[in-house]
């Protein structure tokens, strides 16, 4: 049988796949870049499979990579949870969530200081995935989802609509090639995500640019990568709006073109388990996303 990894080398890597950043990874775990790299290195080297492709500033999961994060992040969560368990004060109300990466960083992370400042008593942990929601085998409170409001085992909540637009850099839409019409997409680069890989065809289609390859240019294992690299002018992403609208008040990002997609039902939803009592805590939460979001409506 072969013997288990040295953990703080599963810390390291979960971390750096969890930010796709050895940087923020080093910050959370309070040690130097190069330590966590050296980390990794030495887990690459035990399991004798690269988990990362490395690039200028960037990290890319390899597809073993990306499924041996899966398994290590589900893991390290139940560790975590049952230590919690054992420690947890009987004052302090747990909440557990779980979301995309995009929309926790982009969404909702900036935005929780205010529930904790309407619920003090509540302690959210949020995780991130893109597997599928099972609430009988996992113990999370709610997730945010993206589909068509049908989930087994599951009461869903609409949370806002899902509108597709460009977004690039003002510098490049300043300097580069002439961008009159949609069809003038087919001399820039367009950025990807592997979470999020039709995007563009959909909103080429809808805008009658037939003559555009939706596939072309880079693809990112994120949107919030894809973001990014918009912001630093590599490239046109595809964005879902409401998650990039700080980038577009900030001046970071602009919209090229009036044309916007609307996926209709395809949205992102709050869902909680529908075969077991919904816990006070998950209902504030619930209430306060459902409130936060009908005012901006």
């Amino acid at each position: 049988m072969k013997k288990l990894p040295p953990l703080s080398a599963l810390k390291a890597f979960e971390a750096a796949a969890r930010h796709l950043s050895v940087t923020l990874a080093a910050e959370e775990l309070n040690v130097t870049p190069g330590a966590v790299s050296r980390q990794v290195r030495q887990l690459e080297d035990f399991l004798a499979i690269p988990l990362f492709l490395r690039g200028h500033q960037q990290i890319v999961l390899t597809r073993q990579g990306s499924e041996y994060f899966r398994a290590i992040s589900r893991a390290l969560n139940e560790v975590r949870e049952a230590t919690s368990s054992i420690g947890r004060g009987a004052k302090k109300q747990e909440l557990r969530i779980r979301a995309y990466t995009t929309f926790s960083m982009h969404w909702l992370i900036p935005r929780l200081p205010d529930f904790h400042a309407r619920h003090p008593e509540i302690q959210v942990s949020l995780t991130t995935s893109l597997d599928d929601v099972d609430f009988d085998r996992e113990d999370i409170d709610g997730a945010i989802r993206l589909g068509h409001g049908k989930w087994r085992g599951a009461h869903s909540y609409r949370l806002m609509p899902n509108l597709l637009c460009p977004v690039m850099s003002p510098t490049l839409l300043k300097s580069g090639p002439s961008l009159r019409t949609p069809h003038d997409l087919s001399r820039y680069t367009l950025l990807h995500s592997l979470a999020r890989a039709d995007d563009w065809a959909a909103w080429l289609t809808s805008a009658g640019a037939h003559d555009v390859d939706a596939s072309g240019g880079m693809t990112f294992q994120s949107s919030v990568m894809a973001y990014a690299s918009a912001i630093q002018g590599q490239g046109i992403a595809m964005a879902q709006r409401f998650l990039v609208e700080d980038k577009l008040q900030s001046g970071e990002l602009v919209v090229p073109f009036d044309h916007i997609l609307d996926c209709g039902t395809f949205t992102y939803y709050l869902i909680t388990a529908s075969d077991r009592p919904e816990r006070p805590q998950m209902a504030a939460f619930r209430l306060w996303m459902l409130e936060y979001f009908s005012s901006v409506a």
